[in-house]
């Protein structure tokens, strides 16, 4: 009777743990999107600063602008609202409520919009008693304000986790993803899980957070400068060995917002920031006014063949495989497939100042490129087609400082067909603009 009980005790613990797995089926790669924090931050004062406050107006303009100015086409989808959208007090039966004056027609009603131009909405909220920046936090109604995300149409979620405890997170994440499934209504959730406990000093349960969230936080608040994107990039590749592994269709590892089209990154480092984000599989959320963004920096925002390296179905997370001087390579495999043998993106990145591009050349074979069918290379901001080469080839690129050279390297699947040994024809290689029939006799 007791082994029984046991039994029946551990089958109802079972179960109440499996109920809380994330089961949205979404984010089968990594979310796309406009978030509003990085730029426009907690800007309330739409009496002396109308046009950059946090407003319903700001958020359909941003929508108008990412469907007019290409950005949908080139896949992003979200538009996010972040902190401060709130009114301080909840509703008199304890559900949330926007500030009146600067959301006057609701956030269901936004929601409406959104969607009404073909794109999704996205919401903010923290775990905890409040807000970063002091709003009402979901601790004591998890159940309600999941049910009023899903009334109001929500189809992202982002759960911050100021002003609570993160030995409580485990629970609390779980238990409020568990509400969302509960709603009927799939919401891509956004946890900042990992990153509290690993600021507590706690070792975060990677195991429970890629099956509870669809991207988490792991490390420093973004912040509009390449001091900040330089410690994020080595954050991740000094510990890819914990965390890389657990990127994959339906979770990812959110290194935060894009900062391009802002002011404190050069178009060089900007290039280097949409590189690293798509070699690291991570969700591309630009923060940026589209109002007034230069083209140069939309058109790396844009660049549909990084964007489909971030985009691959594939879901590998890139690694760091060299670091020498300042000078790193990474590398991400990336579909086509052929006999076993990935396609990649390689990113070569120059962190050196001293006013030269620096010239970094490397045997594809030494970057862990063996097909013997050799791999068909493109620069993907340069559009430079390198041809199909070798494994034993050694690739030259020239980098400039604080900038990057991404290049595809796509598997061949077959020698013949691909004209990787072309037999010799001295009318082709010699007379390339002639043809055979040019030396005919008449």
């Amino acid at each position: 009777m007791a082994a029984f009980q046991w039994i029946t005790a551990l089958t109802v613990f079972q179960l109440l743990t499996s109920s809380f797995c994330l089961e949205n089926g979404l984010a089968r790669t990594p979310p796309m999107g406009w978030l509003a924090w990085e730029r426009f931050r907690c800007n309330t004062d739409c009496k002396n600063d109308p046009d950059n406050c946090i407003s319903e107006k700001l958020f359909r303009t941003m929508t108008d602008l990412v469907i007019s100015e290409g950005y949908a086409a080139a896949g992003y989808e979200y538009i996010n609202v972040d902190d401060c959208w709130l009114d301080f007090a909840r509703t008199y039966d304890g559900r949330l409520q926007p500030d009146a004056k600067r959301f006057p027609r609701g956030m269901a009603d936004l929601s409406e919009y959104i969607h009404s131009r073909g794109l999704k909405f996205g919401i903010y909220e923290d775990y905890g008693n409040f807000t970063c920046a002091g709003y009402p936090g979901i601790l004591g109604s998890l159940e309600v304000d999941a049910f009023t995300f899903a009334e109001w149409n929500v189809d992202f979620v982002k759960l911050d986790g100021c002003y609570s405890l993160p030995k409580d997170m485990d629970q609390g994440y779980s238990e409020f993803g568990y509400h969302l499934n509960k709603t009927g209504r799939a919401m891509v959730y956004s946890c900042s899980w990992p990153v509290y406990q690993t600021y507590a000093g706690l070792q975060p349960n990677y195991s429970a957070i890629t099956s509870r969230c669809n991207l988490w936080r792991n490390f420093d608040d973004i912040q509009d400068s390449w001091a900040s994107v330089e410690s994020i990039i080595d954050y991740y590749g000094d510990n890819q060995d914990v965390i890389a592994a657990n990127a994959a269709p339906g979770h990812w590892n959110d290194p935060d917002m894009l900062i391009i089209g802002n002011f404190g990154l050069s178009y060089e480092q900007s290039k280097v920031q949409m590189a690293i984000w798509a070699i690291l599989a991570a969700p591309l959320l630009m923060s940026t006014d589209l109002r007034t963004i230069r083209p140069e920096y939309k058109a790396i925002l844009q660049n549909k063949k990084i964007i489909a390296i971030d985009q691959d179905k594939l879901g590998i997370q890139g690694r760091r495989i060299y670091k020498h001087k300042g000078i790193e390579i990474w590398a991400r495999p990336v579909t086509p497939i052929f006999e076993n043998y990935f396609s990649y993106a390689l990113a070569f990145v120059n962190r050196r100042t001293d006013g030269t591009p620096s010239d970094v050349a490397v045997a594809l074979h030494e970057m862990g490129l063996l097909s013997p069918t050799g791999y068909r290379i493109q620069d993907l901001y340069e559009d430079v087609d390198y041809g199909v080469l070798s494994p034993q080839t050694k690739i030259k690129v020239k980098v400039n400082p604080t900038g990057v050279v991404i290049l595809k390297a796509d598997v061949q699947q077959n020698l013949i067909k691909q004209n990787f040994y072309k037999p010799y024809n001295p009318f082709t290689q010699v007379y390339p603009l002639r043809t055979a029939n040019d030396f005919v006799k008449k």
